[in-house]
């Protein structure tokens, strides 16, 4: 028997480390070759790290959350045969060794292991990894030790109303996985639920690893950096309205259904031709402002793991149906974890929305080093005076937000006035200047 050392694969040109973001396996495990040991993320890119080999697991070479460097130790196997690192045992006995002891044979440089994307799961859908081929075993926990879990399992428990305290935790450290969750559902005890109200006096820790973590890294800059000036401004989009339904009723079969985002884009666009400083980006830290000619329109996207920025690139090339088109595709791409890196970045000016949770106004944050940002609020009937009566509308808010060191407030006021025009007439977004 010997020892395989797999080290941190090579996970993208120019990325010198990754965050280690979930474990598939534990310590005692038997891995089958190219059964899922580990999920990394770099730049919003999540990877699979396969096995290379069939073999049983004897050490792990990080903790979740942890940032490892590209070629560093991750994980031993033991395997069949001599392998390719002198035991764990052995190489401690060396390290142990005088000084003038003749220095052992270097081993052979290790391959890195293969990577694959990795197409992120809905918080409540189970895991998909094949399970280890040894059966684990269920340790009840001790009183009072607190449950370790991901947020995905937390939120499993918590919608089929399970005390994670009551499931046997097989992961490193007593961390439970998706298996054990599984195997609770199928054979646990039920939990008792105390009735009445009673005080709870739990303190769950829940460590901030992944996409969610890059993405409050993301706000803190954009906040700490940037000033913002956010504008809110009401839009009636009765017109608009009527125009898309026209639209969509009347669409030939090869083009995709309008929403109301296709026609902000384009609106957008014909905005910032007048006003080019609207479409940049600010590097504070040389004092240069960068701005663009082509217009990339990130669309911030929620997704089962997090938000994303999927970007729509050359809006200025694109007609309404093309804009609609890309908009959906990316979409797509983005919840479903296909996304590329490229398609996540290289925004000049994003737009962001709630939808119908959009509320009456909020306070988008900016994309850093992005210098603005287009929200899009609820839409609502509301009674609007005609000078004679009330007639009902559909308005809707714009709540955008500006870096107020490179946009001054009057420039953002104009601009948002010009897609307010635009949008409540609607048929000037088709006519060319």
């Amino acid at each position: 028997m010997g020892e395989h050392l797999i080290k941190m694969p090579d996970v993208g040109e120019g990325i010198a480390e990754a965050e280690l973001v979930e474990w598939h396996v534990k310590v005692g495990d038997l891995v089958r070759e190219d059964a899922v040991l580990a999920a990394v993320m770099t730049d919003k890119a999540t990877v699979e790290i396969p096995s290379p080999v069939d073999g049983e697991v004897l050490w792990l070479g990080a903790d979740i959350g942890d940032v490892v460097a590209i070629g560093s130790p991750l994980i031993r196997l033991k395997v069949e045969g001599e392998g390719t690192v002198a035991p764990m045992g052995q190489a401690e006995k060396a390290a142990e060794a005088p000084a003038q002891a003749p220095a052992a044979k270097p081993a052979a440089a290790e391959p890195a292991a293969p990577v694959r994307l990795m197409t992120p799961r809905s918080p409540a859908e189970p895991s998909k990894t094949p399970a280890p081929i040894v059966p684990r075993p269920t340790v009840a926990r001790p009183e009072g030790d607190k449950p370790i879990a991901s947020p995905a399992i937390r939120l499993r428990a918590r919608e089929a109303g399970i005390d994670l305290r009551q499931v046997p935790g097989t992961g490193p450290g007593g961390r439970i996985t998706h298996e054990d969750l599984d195997a609770f559902f199928a054979h646990g005890p039920q939990v008792a639920r105390e009735p009445g109200l009673s005080p709870k006096t739990s303190v769950e820790q829940i460590k901030v690893v992944g996409l969610r973590r890059r993405i409050a890294e993301k706000m803190s800059i954009a906040k700490s950096r940037i000033p913002h000036i956010t504008y809110v401004e009401e839009v009636d989009v009765t017109a608009l309205e009527d125009l898309r339904a026209s639209l969509n009723a009347n669409k030939r079969a090869d083009r995709p259904k309008l929403t109301l985002l296709p026609f902000l884009m384009r609106a957008m666009v014909k905005a910032i031709s007048e006003q080019p400083q609207l479409n940049a980006l600010y590097d504070d830290e040389a004092g240069i402002v960068h701005q663009h000619a082509g217009i990339h329109i990130g669309i911030a996207t929620q997704t089962g793991s997090g938000l994303v920025v999927p970007v729509v690139r050359h809006a200025e090339a694109r007609d309404l149906w093309g804009c609609a088109a890309e908009l959906n595709r990316l979409a797509e791409a983005a919840k479903s974890g296909t996304a590329t890196r490229e398609e996540l970045g290289g925004s000049t000016i994003t737009i962001t929305s709630l939808g119908a949770m959009g509320g009456i106004a909020t306070t988008p944050v900016i994309n850093h080093p992005e210098v603005a940002i287009i929200g899009v609020n609820k839409m609502m009937v509301r009674p609007v005076w005609d000078g004679s009566t009330f007639i009902p509308r559909k308005m809707m808010n714009l709540s955008s937000s500006f870096d107020h060191r490179i946009i001054d407030g009057w420039d953002a006021a104009v601009f948002i006035q010009r897609i307010k025009t635009l949008l409540e007439t609607p048929a000037m977004i088709f006519v060319e200047a």
